[in-house]
């Protein structure tokens, strides 16, 4: 396969953590990272992305979170041959029915992890549409949920980047869902991926806390531990920064305050 076109994306609020996982990451394809110690997460992240990638012959996308660590990262390559060969445009596990925590729309990902066809998403993106759906309607997609294990809502809009996923959807892109469970009796926090029931990394989530929280720090070295992680390696991703993101967040807050009490004071 031609790595060339192919690649990783991370949204770090956590540079140690990043620095240490970022080894495990697959090898020979382009690292970039947008910068999310400003607040920038989510959607914005998303938006972020199109914006800054658009343009870099980008055909398959790997998004990963600081906090998820890879175990075996061939797979990754042999999951885009799938989803290449299938007719798949996204990759990922439901936001709900697999992991005890996480009990929200299972027709639609949790964006810790994913593979996407950046290529064909970039040739049809349109953000004002994006944002027109961030809603559901009954019986709309006819995903197979008998074996979900755990609870989920298939009304949920808990996740303001949804829309994104919605969108997808409703343009006919195919989703390839993976499975998820949390297999440490210790650690009922951090949920392992499989691909064809191997396997394929451990999301370990609380990536902030990471280095000042003692609890999340020792069950996450713990996770390095098992995978027998060697910190040698440097990594020189490419960093994108939104340098007044803070402030342009801020005053659209402050703007919403404003904007409220006057009605209430309008309506009294």
């Amino acid at each position: 396969m031609d790595n060339s076109n192919i690649a990783i994306l991370s949204t770090v609020i956590n540079k140690e953590l990043y620095k240490k996982s970022s080894q495990l990451f697959p090898s020979n394809i382009q690292k970039y990272v947008i910068d999310g110690i400003n607040g920038m997460h989510g959607l914005d992240s998303v938006f972020y992305m199109m914006k800054m990638l658009r343009g870099r012959n980008i055909e398959w996308l790997i998004m990963a979170d600081e906090d998820v660590l890879f175990e075996n990262t061939k797979m990754v390559f042999d999951i885009i041959k799938k989803m290449e060969s299938q007719n798949y445009s996204v990759c990922g596990i439901r936001d709900g029915g697999l992991v005890s925590h996480r009990i929200h729309n299972p027709y639609l990902i949790n964006t810790f992890f994913s593979i996407i066809n950046f290529k064909e998403i970039e040739f049809i993106w349109n953000k004002k549409e994006v944002l027109k759906n961030q809603y559901c309607i009954e019986n709309e997609f006819q995903d197979d949920l008998s074996n979900l294990r755990g609870s989920y809502d298939t009304f949920s809009i808990y996740e303001p980047y949804y829309c994104f996923y919605i969108w997808l959807r409703r343009n006919k892109k195919q989703f390839l869902f993976l499975d998820s469970n949390q297999p440490f009796q210790e650690d009922k926090i951090t949920n392992a991926v499989y691909f064809e029931d191997k396997v394929l990394l451990y999301h370990t989530w609380y990536a902030r806390s990471y280095g000042i929280n003692k609890k999340h720090t020792v069950r996450i070295n713990k996770i390095l531990e098992l995978l027998k992680f060697e910190n040698k390696i440097t990594q020189n991703p490419i960093v994108f920064k939104h340098k007044t993101f803070f402030i342009i967040k801020s005053v659209g807050k402050l703007y919403k305050r404003i904007t409220m009490r006057f009605q209430i004071m309008v309506n009294k």
